[in-house]
């Protein structure tokens, strides 16, 4: 065999954590209340890089990243490391120190990698509303304890599992969470709309949970358009309305201006519904914008499908299944953990000068993650295909959103 081409001084997982900054990430761990309190060896900078190995590699318990850590012993110099945490330690770290802290490293990492996730994207011809496109959900992660309050009601044994609820708002063109807050599954959608406040003229589209005349009506005020799907039996008063008829005599559309009471609150809208030849079903969206052609409204609304790939791809390629602690800090950790994880792969995937299935690439991760491999340079050659493919074949992409179903 010849010599490999892809030899690199460093194995992969340095080359994954160079794209943090050590000096940075201390010095949010100083600044973040209870992430340096009490500590003598695992500071905040070890802390994740562990945490971090242990979700690239996959582990299903703090037992296996301890193990996985001490059979690379000899390479933890190249991590910023000196030595290997117990789990016990690991356990108590994850108990003690505050969520807040990788909160705010994932947040410092948007606004390093932003800028270059946006113009890595393929280019295209762009509409208008495309350039600030955000797409706001949220998904439930089912924990084993109730100690994060679940939804829905309770079985008839009496014992009901807890969840955990991940609210996100992404735009379109970056391709991670630029917002998250952590809550119980209880906690309802709409919580997130009340949080967020989007620059002028940017566009925002969300499923019916997000129904809320009094945030509707600040978002026209701060001049950002949303479309959202309208719920059925609400309650509004018509001001105009407009039926659109297809050459051959089908109802394609009608459009109308509406305008929603309660209380004091009043908002003007516009309802659009959309009949499909086929199906002979109609789906109702509701905009504040009523100069957007109906085609743009409805591809605006497709685009959801984007947020709900993101959430199939967090669940399908890190441990959100199992937990490294019961505690909902020690939870919240490891989602934040595994968000900053989704975001270095990422970047990662766009510095790769060619396609290469998400899957793919955390899968030759996981396995590679300790070797001496320049790793972008393994995946960008295409002699390794089929050794890729062998690893992992990448998962099917998600259907885009079908409006009528």
């Amino acid at each position: 065999m010849g010599k490999s081409t892809h030899f690199s001084g460093q194995p992969v997982y340095h080359q994954v954590i160079k794209l943090l900054d050590k000096q940075k990430i201390k010095k949010i761990s100083l600044e973040t209340p209870r992430s340096e309190a009490y500590v003598k060896r695992l500071d905040g900078w070890t802390h994740l890089v562990i945490m971090l190995f242990g979700i690239l590699k996959h582990f299903d318990s703090l037992r296996e990243v301890e193990i996985g850590m001490k059979a690379e012993v000899n390479k933890l110099h190249h991590l910023g490391i000196d030595y290997v945490a117990r789990r016990s330690t690991l356990a108590e770290a994850n108990k003690r120190r505050s969520q807040e802290f990788f909160a705010s490293v994932y947040t410092y990492l948007l606004e390093r990698y932003s800028a270059f996730l946006a113009d890595s994207r393929p280019k295209g011809e762009q509409k208008t509303w495309e350039k600030l496109l955000y797409m706001m959900d949220s998904t439930t992660i089912t924990l084993f304890d109730n100690i994060l309050k679940g939804v829905g009601r309770h079985p008839k044994s009496g014992k009901k599992k807890g969840g955990m609820k991940v609210h996100t708002v992404m735009k379109y063109h970056v391709g991670v969470p630029m917002v998250v807050q952590l809550t119980s599954a209880a906690t309802h959608d709409h919580y997130l709309l009340k949080e967020v406040h989007l620059p002028k003229d940017a566009t925002l589209t969300m499923d019916r949970a997000y129904i809320d005349y009094a945030q509707f009506q600040r978002l026209t005020e701060e001049g950002v358009c949303y479309v959202t799907k309208m719920k059925k039996n609400l309650t509004y008063k018509e001001l105009s309305s407009v039926t659109y008829v297809s050459p051959d005599g089908l109802v394609t559309h009608t459009d109308k201006k509406i305008l929603f009471e309660k209380g004091e609150i009043k908002h003007e809208a516009r309802r659009v519904e959309l009949w499909s030849n086929n199906s002979h079903k109609s789906v109702v969206l509701l905009t504040n914008n009523f100069e957007l052609d109906v085609t743009d409204l409805e591809e605006i609304y497709k685009r959801r499908w984007a947020i709900e790939s993101l959430y199939k791809q967090l669940k399908q390629n890190f441990p959100l299944h199992f937990f490294y602690g019961d505690s909902v800090n020690a939870i919240q950790i490891q989602t934040w953990v595994v968000l900053i994880a989704n975001l270095l792969c990422t970047v990662i995937a766009r510095m790769i000068k060619r396609h290469v299935s998400f899957s793919q690439l955390v899968t030759m991760l996981r396995l590679t993650l300790m070797y001496y491999t320049d790793f972008i340079s393994f995946m960008e050659n295409p002699q390794n295909d089929e050794l890729i493919i062998m690893a992992e074949r990448a998962n099917a992409p998600p259907k885009e959103l079908d409006l009528f179903h």
